[in-house]
């Protein structure tokens, strides 16, 4: 980007578009929350807008989708807890109830898809359960042609405030999970290269990132919370949260010092 002013402009332009992309992508997989691909959502804008050469002559709106859809479509795969074993068997069962379902001309039962692949009914139910808890795919390239609108001048007042309490709350997460934040979201690296890198398990790396990703959406519900004690969704404990909120507080000016330090709320 020449500017920096120029930047920030793209990415306040443009924040509707991961409002509506997750939207979009929640309606289709409902298993991930809403926030957390807003959240995912915001931080692609974020490094598009910082990546972006408009020299190629590619419209920033659509190179920021697709790296929107990129970042869902990661936030996905690292959600998707089926085995190879498990993707198997629901493969198998589900090929196996809609074979007779074509041969009955209706639904199959448990018990006949149980009988037809030698095996118990409980497995059949564990199976068909599984099956519809599977990711949908983001292949669907229809949101390729979603156009981005022109939010309002207030609305863009409220968007750069969104998007700075978001960049200091990146700031302010604990030193491993920000090291993971910023490693999938905005370095781009794979999952299994920074477990590599930090000596865990790609599964260790994965949990992090969703939490992570929770205590972002904690900041977020914290600083625009109105009434009452806003929502907790983040799993540390008390004391770790609230060192987040401090760092916060002490970096992010007058407001975000009401907002998020310690006397803001009382428990």
């Amino acid at each position: 980007m020449s500017t920096l002013v120029e930047r920030n402009r793209l990415i306040v332009e443009n924040l509707p578009l991961v409002g509506y992309l997750a939207a979009e992508t929640h309606a289709r997989a409902t298993h991930i929350p809403r926030e957390d691909l807003a959240a995912v959502g915001a931080l692609a804008l974020v490094t598009a807008a910082d990546a972006f050469d408009a020299s190629l002559g590619v419209p920033f709106g659509a190179y920021a989708r697709r790296r929107i859809l990129g970042a869902f479509a990661d936030e996905m795969r690292s959600m998707d807890w089926a085995s190879r074993g498990i993707r198997r068997r629901i493969k198998e069962t589900v090929a196996v109830s809609d074979t007779l379902a074509a041969a009955l001309g209706r639904a199959p039962s448990v018990a006949e898809i149980a009988t037809a692949m030698a095996t118990s009914e409980q497995e059949v139910i564990e199976a068909l359960a599984d099956a519809a808890r599977s990711v949908s795919s983001l292949d669907d390239g229809r949101e390729l042609d979603l156009v981005a609108d022109m939010p309002l001048p207030e609305e863009s007042a409220v968007l750069a405030e969104r998007r700075a309490v978001l960049e200091h709350a990146v700031a302010a997460l604990p030193e491993r999970m920000q090291l993971i934040i910023r490693a999938v979201y905005i370095e781009e690296r794979p999952v299994k290269d920074i477990a590599a890198e930090l000596g865990v398990s790609h599964s260790a790396v994965s949990q992090q990132r969703s939490e992570a990703v929770r205590l972002l959406r904690d900041a977020m519900e914290r600083y625009f919370h109105e009434n009452g004690e806003p929502p907790i969704t983040s799993r540390v404990s008390a004391t770790v949260r609230d060192a987040f909120f401090e760092r916060i507080a002490a970096t992010g000016g007058d407001l975000m010092a009401r907002a998020f330090g310690r006397h803001a709320f009382i428990s």
